[in-house]
């Protein structure tokens, strides 16, 4: 992998539900609200952190996953 996970399973499952809240959001709301197209990014960045299991951002500030607990 080229890859280190560093986002742990109980938050890589809080990121898809939020996703998926967030997404929802944005489709119900893409034709009224301009929050909805922001809305609608940030669920996908939240989907694809939580089932890929490794966040970007996290790896720029040295997060590590500890594989021991």
């Amino acid at each position: 992998m080229f890859y280190v996970k560093n986002v742990p399973n109980w938050e890589r499952i809080l990121r898809i539900v939020m996703a998926v809240v967030t997404l929802v959001f944005a489709i119900m709301n893409w034709h009224t609200s301009n929050l909805a197209v922001g809305a609608g990014i940030m669920g996908a960045i939240l989907a694809m952190t939580g089932l890929v299991g490794f966040c970007p951002m996290c790896a720029m500030v040295g997060r590590k996953l500890d594989e021991g607990h």
